[in-house]
């Protein structure tokens, strides 16, 4: 399922700045080009001791979080190289909320372009995000049990990708009848630009 509405859980508290995208899947865990087979490796440097023994005190093996949806993190998270298997590993491991201070660019629009819903809030928000929450994608909120409310931002576009659960390509199909309108007009104001095969 690629559109974003909501998503609620205990959220993940991975919450350090500059978490970059060698801690999130390390190299050696990428053994294809496929989008397939890279939970496993998700934070394997710090998730395993001793091959894959895992690390009880790496919070992906606290059993409290099993299964949750959202992950808490640090400012410029995501920094790095533009791996995309990151968001990919991440993804695939069930995350469908990441919530930040701030993010590495290139990450985060690999996060929109892979329908994973990249929110930015105010650290203090983030901080006190201790219990299970509901993130609102339409509404731009992350809501407590108790009613707390604290906000998050992303770009209209992005948000509108997530929750059409279109990508670039989508949109673009979507005015293919604009497009061939626009051409047919152009092809009859310049015929010579439409020319194909050797003269002669």
């Amino acid at each position: 399922m690629k559109a974003f509405v909501t998503a609620r859980g205990l959220p993940v508290p991975l919450i350090e700045d500059n978490v970059d995208t060698d801690v999130i899947i390390p190299s050696r865990e990428i053994r294809s080009v496929g989008k397939e087979g890279l939970a496993d490796g998700l934070f394997a440097g710090r998730r395993y001791r001793g091959g894959r023994e895992p690390e009880p005190g790496f919070v992906l093996n606290d059993p409290r979080y099993a299964g949750s949806p959202i992950l808490l993190g640090g400012a410029n998270f995501g920094c790095g190289s533009s791996r995309e298997a990151a968001v990919w590993a991440l993804r695939e491991y069930g995350f469908r909320v990441v919530v930040a201070p701030s993010f590495n660019p290139i990450f985060k629009r690999n996060c929109v372009r892979n329908f994973l819903l990249p929110a930015t809030a105010d650290a203090a928000a983030i901080a006190a995000c201790g219990d299970a929450v509901t993130v609102d994608l339409a509404a731009r909120s992350i809501t407590a049990q108790g009613g707390q409310a604290w906000s998050f931002t992303i770009e209209d576009d992005a948000a509108e990708m997530l929750l059409t659960g279109r990508d670039e390509i989508d949109f673009t199909l979507v005015e293919a009848d604009r497009i061939e309108a626009w051409r047919e007009g152009d092809r009859r104001a310049r015929p010579w630009a439409y020319l194909t095969g050797a003269s002669g």
